[in-house]
C-alpha cells in the first residue's frame, strides 16, 4: 500500500527513505490534494482480469501499454538511467505506473514547492499528472519491475526544471491554485 511523507534535507544516498525527524507522513487523501497525484491498489498477480484496472484504462484511454524492469542485470546504462530518473523534472503527459514487482520511491512537489516521497510496492498504482515537477528512484533493494500506460504511442520526453512557462505547467498550477476535487471509486 502506497505510504508517503514529507521529506528531510540530507544529502545521503537517494535509495534511503528520508523521512524527517520525527516522520511528517501524508495520507493518501492529503497527497491528492496537496498534488493531484492519484493512487490506486490493483490485483498485480492477476492483473489482467483486474476490474478497477481495466476501466482506469477505458476511461482515462490508456491504449498503449509497456514493462519496464529497473535494475542492475535489467537496465542498460543502469546508473546513467537511475540519475535521470532522478533528476527533477516534468512530462507533457500523465505519468502512469503500476508495479509489479519490487520497490521504489516517486518523490513530489507540493503547493509550498516541498518534496513528498511516496513509495511504491507491488500492486501500487500511481499516477502523476501532467505538469507536476517529480523525480523517480529505486530504494535499497536496487528492483523494481512496473507497467508503464500511455494514451497513444509513448511519448516519454523529460522537461527537466525550470519549465515553468510550459504550457501543461501552468494548467498544473490552475488546477493547484483550485484544488482537485477527490474522485470517489
Amino acid at each position: 500500500m502506497v505510504r508517503a511523507w514529507y521529506m528531510n534535507d540530507t544529502d545521503e544516498d537517494q535509495r534511503l527513505e528520508h523521512q524527517k525527524e520525527p516522520p511528517e507522513f501524508v495520507s493518501l487523501t492529503e497527497l491528492f490534494k496537496l498534488t493531484g497525484v492519484e493512487q490506486f491498489k490493483i490485483d498485480h498477480a492477476n492483473h489482467s482480469k483486474d476490474e478497477l484496472l481495466n476501466e482506469l484504462k477505458k476511461d482515462r484511454g490508456y491504449t498503449y501499454e509497456d514493462q519496464i524492469t529497473c535494475s542492475k542485470d535489467c537496465l542498460e546504462n543502469y546508473e546513467e538511467k537511475l540519475k535521470n530518473f532522478f533528476a527533477e523534472h516534468l512530462h507533457t503527459d500523465e505519468e502512469i505506473r503500476f508495479v509489479l514487482d519490487g520497490s521504489g520511491y516517486f518523490d513530489v512537489r507540493d503547493k509550498n514547492d516541498k518534496w513528498i516521497r511516496i513509495e511504491v510496492v507491488p500492486g501500487d498504482l500511481i499516477i502523476i499528472p501532467s505538469g507536476i515537477y517529480h523525480r523517480f528512484t529505486l530504494d535499497t533493494n536496487n528492483y523494481i519491475k512496473a507497467k508503464r500506460y500511455f494514451v497513444g504511442e509513448p511519448i516519454w520526453v523529460p522537461y527537466n526544471r525550470p519549465a515553468d512557462e510550459m504550457d501543461c505547467r501552468q494548467e498544473y498550477l490552475k488546477k493547484l491554485k483550485k484544488g482537485f476535487e477527490v474522485q470517489v471509486r
